[in-house]
């Protein structure tokens, strides 16, 4: 969602620098620099929200935690479901301990010396 917010602020930033002729004389424009200044109160006032008004940031993160648990048990009915379709699931999942690793051949090349 802060995406999508933040995507709009900086798309219409990039509308209003744009110099389009569509205005008509009657109508007046907005320099580039009153939008961004505008455009910064906005922010400043959006962020001040939670001060203002705490139920809708409890809201919120309230909505956030619940789609998080969500998204992880999508996760792990995906995980299950592509589990069964192509291959049986490792022995350190099974048993809850991970093998130790082994060590890789070192690739680095050393320099020779002049």
């Amino acid at each position: 969602m802060g995406f999508l917010i933040r995507t709009a602020f900086w798309f219409s930033l990039v509308l209003l620098m744009l110099p389009l002729g569509t205005g008509s004389d009657g109508e007046s424009r907005v320099s580039p620099l009153q939008a961004l200044f505008a455009a910064r109160e906005a922010v400043g006032d959006i962020a001040g929200i939670c001060e203002r008004k705490p139920d809708v940031c409890e809201t919120g993160k309230a909505a956030m935690q619940t789609i998080g648990v969500r998204a992880r048990e999508s996760a792990r009915i995906a995980y299950e479901v592509l589990d069964q379709q192509f291959g049986q699931p490792d022995a350190a999942t099974q048993t809850g301990s991970v093998p130790p690793l082994e060590a890789a051949p070192s690739t680095e090349t050393v320099a020779p010396a002049n």
